[in-house]
């Protein structure tokens, strides 16, 4: 089976750090752009970060710029989002996203073939 698997969600206090995983399932990573989105209650989902498939390239939502960092590992098949400084307006189910093609601003997809699950992350006191 073809699919993104998110994990390293949880609880954790103001201040605190995660790190997120995305693996890939059935499939290889290395020609893919990955992004990361979230999604609060009642908002709309939000691009968080993305890299390009060599790595080269990543983007940062200016909410998160200097506080998270993406990376990957394609002998592992998976990519990884460190999150410091917390907050809790970064709770939110995060998601991870594979694109292949059509890659816009270096590593955003403009669509995406494979989307994950899902992993909550909860930012609280």
């Amino acid at each position: 089976q073809l699919q993104l698997v998110e994990s390293g969600g949880g609880l954790v206090q103001p201040g605190g750090s995660l790190r997120l995983s995305c693996a890939a399932s059935g499939f290889t990573l290395d020609y893919y752009a990955i992004s990361w989105f979230r999604q609060a209650p009642g908002k709309e989902r939000e691009g968080v970060s993305c890299i390009s498939s060599s790595g080269v390239s990543t983007n940062y939502a200016d909410s998160v710029k200097g506080r998270f960092t993406i990376s990957r590992d394609n002998a592992k098949n998976t990519v990884y989002l460190q999150m410091n400084s917390l907050r809790p307006e970064d709770t939110a189910v995060y998601y991870c996203g594979a694109a292949q093609n059509r890659i816009i601003a270096g590593c955003w997809g403009s669509e995406y073939d494979y989307w994950g699950q899902g992993t909550q992350v909860t930012v609280s006191s």
